[in-house]
């Protein structure tokens, strides 16, 4: 199910109630972030993906999350190509370095989805996917935002005392 973020985090009945659904009464399995701009120049909001089994009895244990940041088109109306076409989607034809991965993240999307139910599960709140247990989504309300749960590591900087500053010549 493709879904703007606002469904993921309202605080509508209607919206907590379908995030309430989705975790409690199917199985869901992943939430991918996509960055706004991927279904320009028709909308730009920020959308994600949800992947989840229709089981009608339940069976979430865990919720596999990826922050897609590429999909290896330009993020503006004209959605142009970034990488050479055998570079682009799911299964390019060609190997992607690290400086192309920034630019489709498609890939390795697609490989982390195959172990989000092993070693996906232990990887890092910082890391570009991650998993999170049930029990952690119903302590924060039912909030299925990448952001939610998602560390960010500050680098510390130092700064000069501004009056150092103003006496340097």
């Amino acid at each position: 199910m493709i879904a703007p973020d606002g469904v993921l985090f309202g605080s509508s009945k209607a919206r907590k109630e379908l995030r309430r659904i989705l975790v409690e009464d199917q199985k869901l399995d992943g939430i991918v972030s996509l960055p706004a701009g991927v279904f320009k120049p028709y909308a730009g909001v920020s959308t994600a993906v949800l992947f989840f089994t229709k089981t009608n009895s339940g069976g979430t244990d865990h919720v596999w999350f990826y922050d897609m940041t590429a999909d290896g088109r330009s993020l503006d109306d004209k959605r142009t190509e970034l990488l050479p076409l055998a570079k682009l989607g799911v299964r390019p034809s060609e190997p992607l370095t690290d400086e192309e991965h920034a630019k489709n993240n498609l890939p390795d999307a697609a490989a982390r989805w195959l172990d989000r139910d092993a070693s996906e599960r232990d990887r890092p709140r910082t890391a570009q996917s991650f998993c999170v247990p049930r029990a952690e989504i119903v302590g924060q309300g039912y909030d299925l935002t990448l952001n939610g749960y998602k560390e960010v590591v500050h680098e510390v900087v130092e700064h000069r005392h501004p009056k150092e500053i103003l006496a340097d010549p």
